[in-house]
């Protein structure tokens, strides 16, 4: 049984024993229902808080990732990643309690071209046999109207772990059109440089800076958002 229906059914029952009480009941009650019922009120808005806060695992077909780096100054081409796999913790009325944890696929990657989509995969850029997968931990989120935030977190890219901080929009959150699940919706952008997590090779071909977009779907579960991620 989920965190959420727990909550539900002890608040019910609780609800029931000692709520509304009066002030007659109150004096006949023995001391230790009444200890109890006081408790109760005194958690309870602990607990709903709690409960309000959905787990989420992400959509790994509708979740992309998109990257944009200067090629000999020539032009800004885009490469593609997919999540591999994680978590989102989320309530749409209350973000202080928000947190995720993902892997990134960095041995996907997609540049248009499977020559291009190898050199990039080597070990002079992102590594991808040794580091197959980029790792994103929320650390904290910062919301600053009803759609829009910042996510804060570490990003782990090639085994070097850095701050990363990802404005969003939370887009919708709502049953699909067949009613088969509900989704939680949100883009996010953010910026890096790439010599921060060990990526120097061809600095005169390969620009610094890499812009990053991020399109992402998560799926509600009924089941806890797990500590942190599993390996495969």
């Amino acid at each position: 049984m989920s965190f959420t229906r727990i909550s539900e059914t002890i608040c019910s029952a609780a609800a029931r024993w000692c709520y509304p009480v009066e002030s007659a009941r109150l004096l006949r009650m023995t001391p230790s229902r009444l200890i109890g019922c006081l408790l109760w009120l005194a958690l309870f808005p602990l607990a709903t808080a709690h409960a309000a806060s959905a787990s989420y695992r992400y959509d790994t077909v509708h979740s992309q990732v998109l990257f944009s780096i200067s090629h000999d100054g020539y032009s800004r081409p885009f490469g593609r990643l997919h999540i591999a796999r994680g978590w989102l913790r989320f309530d749409p009325d209350d973000w202080s309690n928000a947190a995720t944890e993902l892997d990134i696929n960095l041995a996907g990657v997609d540049m248009g071209d499977a020559d291009w989509n190898a050199a990039v995969c080597k070990p002079a850029l992102l590594d991808c046999a040794a580091h197959r997968y980029a790792h994103f931990v929320s650390t904290g989120v910062e919301r600053k109207d009803d759609r829009h935030g910042v996510l804060h977190g570490k990003l782990t890219l090639r085994g070097i772990t850095r701050p990363l901080d990802l404005p969003f929009t939370f887009n919708r959150a709502a049953k699909t059109l067949y009613g088969l699940h509900s989704v939680a919706g949100f883009s996010a952008t953010a910026t890096l440089d790439r010599r921060s997590f060990g990526l120097t090779a061809f600095p005169g071909s390969i620009g610094q800076q890499v812009n990053i977009w991020l399109e992402l779907e998560a799926i509600r579960s009924d089941d806890r958002a797990p500590p942190s991620k599993e390996q495969p």
